[in-house]
């Protein structure tokens, strides 16, 4: 849920922006706004803000020195990163850069921003690193206090599997633990969804921190009822790779009282189906295609 400054601003000297536009429709940018900026960067993070997203989603891995670092691979990727050199490396080359096996001061020096990404070519080439969580927990709430003035929620997908377990990541329960405690100290948790492919983390965090909300994310062809047989519980959201949805599928999931928002959804006639479809939102790379059918914050974005 969306909690405006209103209070704030009507006490300020900031005046309000004009009347804003809010849709219960939860979009939320995929590592950012990845068809705009860089994924996993302030820079998309912003962007994606700038856009009216409601929601921003994002990876998180962990470092030797126990660092929270936003990157979707637990290694240094060769689609979008050159490395300490300023040169590419292949595909080959890229699990000798894992990330749990470097401190955060070693992944600083890889470039994740400047390659040219084929897959996204309007993507802005900026020459940028993979940054600490808590870095853009600030700076995304600065953002918000000077500039959009509305807050957003942070869907944050915790990346382990069992066999990355003590290889590519801690155990689940360390991993979830150091990801909680910086949450805790940055935001209000009523503003954090964790989502996995991995139940094991599901289930750990709703044992240890049940006032969060969670999203089972699914990428399987099993019924809606044997996922949730799988997880063992009721999740806030089901969230499917959107090729999987169907509004049967939607109806089931409302009658249980869960949220359904599918990933990752860039072509705008998608996007109008699922909302024809009854979806609470989805997960996107380009938040800019859905503000133009006013599926985001139709806000006019204040300059400092």
């Amino acid at each position: 849920m969306l909690r405006y400054f209103l209070l704030a601003c009507l006490l300020s000297s900031t005046p309000l922006v004009a009347q804003i536009y809010t849709p219960k429709f939860d979009v939320q940018g995929h590592r950012g706004a990845r068809g705009l900026k860089p994924e996993n960067t302030i820079p998309a993070f912003i962007t994606a803000l700038d856009s009216g997203v409601m929601t921003l989603e994002m990876d998180v891995v962990i470092t030797k020195d126990r660092q929270v670092v936003l990157s979707h691979e637990p290694w240094m990727s060769s689609e979008i990163c050159l490395d300490t050199t300023g040169n590419v490396f292949t595909a080959k080359d890229e699990k000798r850069y894992a990330i749990y096996d470097m401190t955060y001061a070693q992944v600083a020096r890889f470039d994740c921003g400047s390659k040219v990404n084929e897959r996204f070519p309007e993507q802005q080439k900026i020459s940028v690193t993979k940054p600490l969580l808590r870095d853009v927990l600030i700076a995304v709430e600065d953002h918000i206090k000077g500039v959009t003035l509305y807050e957003v929620d942070y869907n944050i997908e915790i990346k382990s599997s069992p066999d990355g377990d003590k290889k590519l990541h801690p155990t689940v329960e360390e991993y979830s633990d150091l990801v909680y405690d910086m949450l805790d100290e940055y935001i209000p948790l009523e503003r954090v969804v964790i989502q996995s492919f991995d139940f094991r983390v599901l289930r750990y965090w709703r044992k240890k921190h049940p006032e969060i909300r969670l999203a089972a994310l699914v990428e399987n062809v099993k019924s809606v009822d044997a996922n949730l047989a799988d997880l063992g519980f009721n999740p806030a959201v089901y969230s499917p790779y959107f090729k999987l949805i169907t509004k049967e599928k939607v109806d089931v999931l409302h009658k249980r009282k869960i949220r359904v928002i599918p990933w990752t959804v860039n072509e705008t006639s998608d996007m109008l189906s699922l909302k024809g479809m009854g979806v609470d939102g989805f997960i996107t790379d380009y938040p800019d295609r859905a503000r133009r059918y006013k599926m985001t914050l139709g806000m006019n974005v204040q300059k400092k």
